[in-house]
Parts: C-alpha cells; structure tokens; sequence
C-alpha cells in the first residue's frame, strides 16, 4: 500500500505546472518528428544500411510488440510529468533537447536505414507503422535513447520519494520493453538499440551531474 507521504508526494508533483508539462511535452515532441521526417524524407548525405548481428537473429518478428513499441508516446510523458519545480522542469526539457538535437545531427551527417529484406508490412498494424515510420534514421535508435533517459529520470524521483520498489521494477521493465520491441517489430537491429543505449545514458549521467536538487514535496 502507498504510504500518504509519498501518494501525497505524487499527487502533488502531478499537479504541479500541469499544462505546461502537457502542452510543452506535447509541442516539443511534434517539432522533433516534423525534424524526424524531413531528414527521413531528405537525406543529405548517402544512406547506409545497418548491418546484422546474431542477436537479431535471436529476436523474432512480433505483431504484439507494436503496444510496447506505441508506449513510448505515453512513457515519455511520464518523467516531465513527475518534475514539481519550474526549475527542474526547464533543465529536464533543455538536456532532452540536446539529445534530441545529436540525434537529429547523426541522422544528418551518417543517415542509415535497415536491411530491406526485414520490413514486414503484411501483419496487423505493421503497414500502418511503416506508412509512418520508415525504417530510417535508424542509428541510434531513438526510441531507446529517449527512453532510456526518462527511465533514469523516473528512477531519480522515485528513488527521492520512498516509492515503493514495484514502481521502479515496473518503470526498468517498460523501458526494456520498448527496447525490445523496437526490434521486435523490425524497426531497428540491435547495433541500433546498442547506440540509443549510449546515446541515452551518456545524457542521461550527464543530466543527472549537472541538474538542481529534486524539490522536497
């Protein structure tokens, strides 16, 4: 059971700056995949495809894992959504702007794609995302990296809190079924996932250095 400390906690860090989290996170995530797509559209420079490794091998192709790989668009809400200063919330936004912008930047100058031979369009849901999502830009993976990154910083706030140890299990596991899935659904190999892994937690640990204090709620 919730102890009233920490729901108390919770719902005060929900409530806090609640529409500029939801408008902000929303905006900000409309104009990173406006950048998405016109570098998807239009490369610059030669596009190169991503080689395979026996891992993904091992991974086989799975029509369920698009609800984990859809997840992220709700997953990404969530650690904004916890900050309950103005503060922190401006530097969340501004080291997730800088891994958004050395995303965009490595798809400029080294734009990359998988194998063909792996898109799967004949599954339920799967030509819709491919009607989307191209599977382009594809290292780093994005999706890992920007999840991973709110992974830590859900982790920090509920680490500040006292909450229980479920909430950060259920937290790991949503970020290594995002991770998952992104491979899972033939959206990107597992050199892809390995550089959103580096990509995420370099701006992750460098977030976490330098960043003010969590807020006693």
């Amino acid at each position: 059971m919730l102890s009233p400390t920490w729901s108390s906690s919770l719902a005060r860090r929900v409530r806090a700056l609640f529409w500029l989290k939801l408008i902000g996170t929303t905006a900000f995530t409309w104009a990173f995949f406006i950048a998405y797509f016109e570098l998807l559209r239009s490369p610059v420079h030669p596009v190169h495809t991503m080689p395979l490794t026996p891992v993904d091998d091992w991974v086989a192709f799975a029509p369920w894992a698009l609800w984990p790989y859809m997840s992220l668009w709700l997953y990404i809400g969530v650690a904004p959504g916890l900050q309950g200063r103005f503060v922190n919330l401006f530097v969340y936004g501004l080291w997730s702007l800088a891994l958004s912008l050395t995303g965009l930047a490595i798809f400029y100058f080294w734009p990359t794609q998988i194998p063909t031979f792996m898109h799967v369009s004949d599954a339920p849901g799967m030509a819709m995302l491919k009607g989307v999502d191209a599977a382009g830009n594809a290292c780093p993976s994005m999706h890992v990296a920007i999840s991973l990154f709110s992974a830590v910083w859900i982790e920090r706030v509920l680490r500040h809190m006292g909450a229980p140890r479920w909430l950060s299990v259920l937290n790991t596991v949503w970020f290594v079924a995002i991770a998952y899935s992104t491979m899972a659904v033939r959206q990107h190999v597992a050199l892809d996932v390995l550089g959103g892994v580096a990509l995420g937690g370099a701006f992750a640990w460098a977030s976490l250095r330098w960043s003010p204090r969590e807020p006693q709620l």
